[in-house]
């Protein structure tokens, strides 16, 4: 019989994000138990602490202190809401516990935000994993060994599975259902919980946060006049020229202070703008895409899927209120 611990950080830990894991592996092993089979697996949540108190005070977990967890098949770091380096700090002894354990063979598995605590093992050194798309910035400015899958919502790579941001970490435990059964308790958690089997990236939800902290006044005054003529075309020569700076160092130095290249950020910031009023849903998507620069419907449509992995058209549909709601005047 596998053994699945649920672990919970001293910190501020997303309650659902512990309740979920034990809920959806719960039901999946009564479903392959009532399949006729030998129960799978059974599950503890466990940690350093006594008791954990959440949502000022509403909700309480005990879990059993790990040095009571004698062996270990899968670990699961759930969601953090916390100072990640206080929160690192806080938790050095389990950081230490769960190394140890993958060492000795156990798997670990992180939810969203919990790849700080997992990345603080030295574990991830090397390898990619996956994260909540508002926290990667932060993620690559504290371990810069990591590799980040961006826009994936879950990744697996030497027994070490990492999930995208917020409820994405249902998809996780899909994932995991069919690791540690098979295929059709898979599908029938997915039915019963009423989660996406098949989604695979969070590039649609990710929002382009314009990134002007970086110091560097030139690239400052670079982003204002593109985020300011996204309706033209822009040549990057004139912009560089324009700034009294080569075109090769006014690249360099704009990947530098954005993580993106000119180019990238144009595109963004387009597509940015594009998802807005698709949201509002008041305007043509032909009309839409001329007041954000382009006038090829095919290039915008590419820009756009590569940015979001949605249409123009199946976005407004997804996002945009009157399609969601059923009209029943």
């Amino acid at each position: 019989m596998k053994k699945v611990v649920v672990l919970v950080p001293d910190c501020s830990v997303n309650l659902n994000s512990v309740a979920g894991a034990y809920e959806i592996l719960s039901r999946a092993n009564d479903f392959w138990e009532r399949a006729g089979n030998s129960s799978r697996l059974s599950v503890q949540i466990a940690g350093n602490v006594d008791e954990i108190k959440m949502d000022d005070g509403y909700f309480t977990i005990h879990p059993i202190p790990l040095n009571k967890v004698h062996h270990s098949d899968l670990i699961i770091i759930p969601s953090i809401f916390a100072d990640y380096g206080e929160a690192i700090e806080k938790n050095k002894a389990m950081i230490a516990w769960i190394h140890n354990r993958y060492n000795g063979g156990a798997e670990v598995a992180s939810m969203c935000s919990g790849a700080f605590l997992l990345a603080a093992t030295g574990l991830l050194d090397g390898r990619t994993c996956s994260t909540h798309w508002n926290a990667v910035d932060e993620f690559r400015r504290m371990f810069p060994n990591v590799k980040i899958a961006q826009d994936k919502i879950i990744t697996a790579e030497s027994g070490l599975y990492t999930n995208g941001g917020g409820y994405s970490f249902l998809n996780l435990m899909l994932y995991l259902v069919e690791h540690l059964f098979d295929r059709p308790t898979a599908i029938f958690c997915s039915k019963i919980f009423q989660i996406d089997i098949e989604r695979t990236t969070q590039s649609q939800f990710s929002i382009f946060h314009i990134q002007k902290s970086h110091g560097d006044d030139l690239i400052t005054r670079a982003q204002t006049y593109i985020e300011s003529n996204i309706h033209i075309k822009i040549s990057f020569e004139d912009l560089a020229s324009s700034l009294a700076i080569s075109r090769r160092n006014f690249d360099r130095r704009f990947v530098k202070a954005t993580g993106n290249t000119p180019v990238e950020y144009l595109q963004r910031v387009k597509v940015e703008a594009a998802k807005k009023e698709l949201e509002k849903g008041r305007k043509a998507i032909f009309e839409i895409m001329t007041d954000v620069g382009y006038a090829d419907d095919k290039a915008f449509r590419e820009v756009f899927r590569k940015v979001t992995g949605l249409s123009p058209l199946d976005y407004r549909n997804k996002y945009n209120r009157n399609s969601i709601v059923l009209n029943r005047a």
